[in-house]
């Protein structure tokens, strides 16, 4: 018993079993506490869960409450819908019949309609067959007298219409163009055109002219054959004149002579030398005369060939009116007229500066100078509108823009203005003539008279062959003619008189 080995395995044994007891109760203790831990986190489970469970039901009595209220509101626009639709019913109903009987209202009146139609067919057949037997005339031959009186009467009513419509359009239109013209005028108020190119040189004496025919003549066939002029010397005490249709051809022989007539040395040589000069300088006027005009008349940037044949204009007149000055004022009043219509300045301005370009040039070409210039502007840029309102200011082709038109009336007014032009007793005679003729040529024309210098010309009608809408278009297609084929400055008024005399004789 007292063996160590023995002992040691019993105080083994011991712990052993100690140990195992206090592990087996710490044990137990941890389950103790970790089912008492598991029944408080169920029991709060529990809790929390009876907790949602009450917000659930709460929730859904609310929400059955809400869906309750929905339904009902429903139900009851549902129920006043339906009133509405039934009352929309009953009215329709009561509606469908008031129509079903205004329908058989109706169709009870149409049958009576109808039946008195045809008592009124009846009768009138009647009265037109009394009609026919009583008048001996026919239904077509009473309509046509009725409606030639209709006509008739018709017909002076529309000319007397027509005439007053004309009358208060040419007034207001007379009034407005005439304040138009005379403020463009005012703001031109150019100088009267006074000058006329001539050909005649001023000699020292008459013993001058000796020296200019030469011996045999041979001065003189030189300077004609070099300068293509015709040199005249007649009786006119010292003057020679020079005859040219080329205005710059007969300036240069002019230059020429007058240079040689002051010098004194006049024989061939001297004759071509000086006349190559003068070419040269008169070559320089005239660059000089269109860039002038150009910068005068406010329009720019010109070609310079277009700027050359616009200076040649300096030495040609129409009418006694130098056309370089004509066109420069024409230029200005195409701008004034233009702004007060509010069109294009600058365009009517080249235009206006332009629309004479082919009278330089017209004595080398064949056809108008309207469509020469215009033909030679669109060679060298110039812009389409102006070359139409070159080519149409004698209405020689359509006017495509309203610059056209003042291009058109700014050269009338320039040409027509007091002091503007001069006009020999032949011309003025042939003018007046072919008034008189042109209105003669037409039906019912008794006589015709040209007052006021040609600017008007006067026509009495027969009023037995011409009727008053007739004579109104007669004076516009007299007007129509003129325009057409007759040229003149200003305006020519034509008045037609249609006069009724009704004579009777007491007995």
């Amino acid at each position: 018993m007292n063996n160590p080995i023995v002992l040691a395995v019993i105080f083994g044994l011991v712990g052993a079993v100690v140990g195992y007891l206090i592990r087996h109760l710490i044990l137990i203790q941890s389950i103790r506490r970790d089912e008492a831990q598991a029944d408080q986190i169920i029991s709060s489970a529990q809790e929390k869960a009876r907790a949602i469970e009450l917000e659930a039901k709460n929730q859904a009595i609310k929400t059955r409450e809400t869906v309750d209220q929905e339904l009902n509101r429903r139900r009851q626009e549902l129920n006043r819908e339906d009133e509405r639709l039934q009352r929309r019913r009953t009215e329709m109903d009561e509606r469908a019949e008031r129509i079903e009987k205004r329908e058989q209202k109706q169709s009870k009146r149409q049958s009576a309609l109808d039946k008195r139609v045809n008592d009124i067919e009846i009768l009138h057949s009647e009265a037109m067959t009394k009609l026919q037997d009583i008048s001996n005339m026919t239904r077509d031959e009473a309509q046509a007298i009725l409606l030639a009186e209709v006509e008739k009467e018709a017909r002076g009513d529309m000319a007397r219409v027509m005439r007053q419509i004309e009358a208060e359009a040419r007034e207001e239109g007379e009034k407005r163009a005439r304040n138009l013209i005379t403020l463009a005028i005012q703001r031109v108020a150019s100088e009267t055109v006074s000058e006329i190119t001539t050909s005649v040189v001023s000699l020292p004496s008459d013993d001058m002219k000796g020296r200019i025919i030469g011996r045999n003549g041979r001065n003189i066939r030189s300077f004609e054959a070099a300068a293509g002029v015709d040199v005249i010397v007649d009786d006119t005490p010292e003057a020679v004149t020079i005859s040219c249709f080329d205005p710059v051809r007969r300036e240069v022989a002019r230059r020429t002579l007058q240079k040689l007539v002051n010098d004194g040395r006049i024989h061939p040589a001297s004759i071509e030398k000086t006349i190559e000069k003068e070419t040269r300088e008169v070559e320089k006027i005239i660059e000089e005369a269109g860039e002038e005009a150009s910068f005068e008349a406010g329009v720019p940037g010109l070609h310079k060939e277009v700027t050359k044949v616009l200076g040649r204009l300096k030495f040609r007149t129409s009418y006694g009116q130098n056309q370089l000055d004509h066109a420069v004022e024409t230029a200005k009043l195409c701008a004034v007229i233009a702004s007060e219509l509010g069109a294009d300045v600058e365009i009517a301005k080249m235009g206006g500066l332009l629309h004479d370009l082919g009278k330089a040039m017209d004595h080398n070409l064949e056809g108008t100078h309207a469509q020469i210039g215009a033909d030679f502007a669109a060679r060298y840029g110039v812009p389409k509108v102006v070359v139409n309102a070159i080519a149409s200011h004698h209405h020689e082709v359509e006017q495509e823009s309203v610059e056209a038109v003042i291009v058109e009336s700014a050269d009338a007014i320039s040409g027509a203005r007091p002091g503007a032009r001069r006009e020999s007793l032949e011309q003025y005679l042939k003018r007046v003539r072919s008034l008189e003729e042109i209105a003669n040529a037409y039906k019912g024309v008794t006589q015709s008279y040209a007052l006021q210098a040609g600017r008007e010309v006067r026509i009495i009608v027969r009023p037995e062959d011409v009727d008053d809408l007739e004579a109104t278009r007669m004076a516009r297609d007299i007007a129509k003619q003129i325009e057409e084929t007759m040229q003149y400055p200003g305006q020519i008024k034509v008045t037609v008189l249609r006069e009724t005399r009704a004579v009777e004789f007491a007995k």
